[in-house]
């Protein structure tokens, strides 16, 4: 296949344990998917009809990379969520089948625009300019999911020049990895190479430049990395 321009690289992941990488193909994201993450930002928890946007894949941040601070903005927040990390998809996959669909398991930062998004809310805009841009997807090495335990009980959390800043358990999750991906095939087919970021618990707030954020989701991954 030639092209008139060069294509783009791939945006890819590291695999814990394996030389292959994991490429990215899209990036969805759930809102207001922790009720107390929920509550601090001055919103209500729809149960029945759970909120969706994207990133582009090429917003993904790997390997420990420095995070560049984002233009047009002076409130970037932290979001630390669960990542999933689909080897295949379909549309109206069912509640049986849906973990079939899982590579692996990480864990990243939401990063967020604030004021954009304050701006946007304010206006009823979309959140493209707040959620989507360049760099705002760090996230971990992945693990695969045959090497990993998850219940209710399994913690995320985010700490900021060593101050823990965000915490949580993945049983406090509005709605579960399952019923993500249930929902999420009947509104895109879901394919090989899509990654989930699963919601954020209470605590967001303000990175500066220089600070250096550590990401765990436990028994599972670590992202580390700077703002610069």
């Amino acid at each position: 296949m030639r092209y008139v321009i060069e294509p783009s690289p791939v945006s890819s992941l590291p695999v814990i344990g394996r030389e292959e990488r994991f490429p990215v193909r899209r990036v969805f994201c759930i809102g207001r998917n922790y009720a107390e993450h929920a509550r601090e930002m001055g919103a209500a928890v729809d149960a029945a009809a759970p909120m969706f946007f994207c990133k582009p894949a090429d917003a993904v941040v790997t390997d420990g990379a420095d995070v560049p601070y984002p233009s047009a903005t002076s409130d970037l927040h932290h979001e630390v969520e669960m990542v999933v990390a689909l080897k295949s998809g379909g549309r109206d996959i069912d509640a049986a089948h849906a973990t079939q669909t899982i590579f692996g398991y990480g864990v990243g930062l939401d990063l967020t625009r604030r004021d954009l998004q304050a701006v946007a809310k304010a206006k009823s805009h979309p959140w493209d300019v707040a959620k989507a841009f360049d760099h705002s997807a760090p996230v971990s090495a992945l693990r695969a999911a045959d090497e990993v335990a998850l219940d209710a009980d399994t913690r995320i959390s985010l700490m900021v020049n060593g101050e823990m800043r965000q915490q949580g358990r993945l049983g406090e999750m509005v709605h579960g990895v399952t019923e993500i991906i249930v929902v999420l095939s009947k509104l895109f087919e879901l394919q090989p190479g899509d990654l989930i970021f699963t919601g954020t618990p209470a605590g967001v707030a303000a990175l500066q430049r220089g600070d250096r954020f550590r990401a765990e989701l436990e028994h599972v991954a670590v992202l580390e990395g700077r703002i610069v």
